[in-house]
């Protein structure tokens, strides 16, 4: 964890290595897999990971605005937004990120970038519109304790095995379709060989799927946690989830569907009212169990705990 003043969550990190070390054990597997299956495509099959790998690590922060439409913004185009959080990176004692506001009913944000240095927090414009300054210092403290925590660059490498794994899969499942499958005489290797490429990367993606996912809840309650710590107003930012939950379900479908790439990175995921998803599915807790946390926080601090 970067040296700030958000408090320090030892969950997090045994959690971080934990998974980091089982999705090291996949992606072994995974090589060696495909490097026994045929080196040619052992070795084409790391070529295309360590790229996906530098693209996502060193490029998040310019895709994901450019996929959400987002614009930086300087504090003469936005000083609210400058002023809160220069006040929380004065609490926290952490440097300024870059400020961005991605013009969009959708009330939401989220925090980009491998590192502090490169570090991006952006919000909607329908986020802005619906909170107060108090309920939004929360959700920026949030925002701000991923960037503390270095989530983004943890949630690169850790999601990238699934990535190209889930790819690969894809690929191999589409030229199956197209017969591939279906190859006689001397093709029947290169079918059997294909129907094993897409096995082994089917099971890949699986894994690292549930672990990125299991990871990326912790993550969403340890930054809540660190946001209500800094603050002091656990209250509020419990306010703005009931709030920005509650206003997402009014939002049109194309709109969240839109948006639902990014759930990953967002404050809260873009899902409907009515929606329901397994919990081994998420990339967020519930409501209930983030408002629960929370509320067991406010009772702390007022008993000075």
């Amino acid at each position: 964890m970067a040296r700030t003043r958000y408090a320090s969550d030892r969950g997090l990190t045994s959690r971080m290595l934990v998974t980091m070390f089982l999705l090291g054990l996949v992606y072994v597997a995974f090589v060696t897999a495909f490097f026994v299956i045929s080196p040619r495509l052992g070795v084409i099959g790391l070529v295309v990971a360590l790229v996906f790998l530098f693209v996502q690590y060193f490029f998040s922060d310019k895709i994901t605005k450019f996929a959400m439409h987002a614009r930086e913004v300087s504090p003469e185009e936005a000083p609210e937004l400058h002023g809160v959080i220069d006040r929380i990176c004065a609490m926290s004692d952490a440097p300024k990120p870059r400020v961005a506001i991605a013009d969009t009913d959708v009330p939401n944000a989220f925090a980009t970038g491998r590192n502090q240095k490169n570090a991006v927090v952006c919000v909607t414009t329908g986020l802005l519109r619906r909170l107060d300054p108090v309920e939004l210092e929360g959700v920026l403290a949030h925002e701000m304790a991923h960037v503390a925590h270095r989530d983004v660059a943890v949630m690169t490498i850790a999601s990238f095995l699934g990535i190209c794994a889930g790819l690969l899969t894809r690929i191999g499942l589409e030229f199956g379709l197209w017969g591939g499958f279906n190859r006689r005489n001397n093709d029947n290797n290169a079918a059997v060989m294909l129907m094993a490429v897409v096995a082994v990367s089917a099971v890949a993606y699986a894994i690292s799927f549930l672990l990125t996912r299991a990871l990326s809840r912790y993550r969403e309650l340890s930054a809540d946690r660190a946001a209500a710590l800094l603050t002091g107003r656990p209250s509020a930012l419990a306010s703005a989830l009931t709030k920005v939950t509650g206003e997402i379900a009014r939002i049109p479908t194309d709109d969240l569907r839109a948006a639902q790439p990014f759930n990953a990175f967002f404050f809260t995921p873009a899902f409907g009212k009515g929606f329901s998803v397994s919990q081994l599915f998420s990339t967020h807790p519930t409501l209930d169990k983030r408002l629960e946390q929370l509320n067991k926080i406010s009772g702390e601090l007022s008993r000075g705990v």
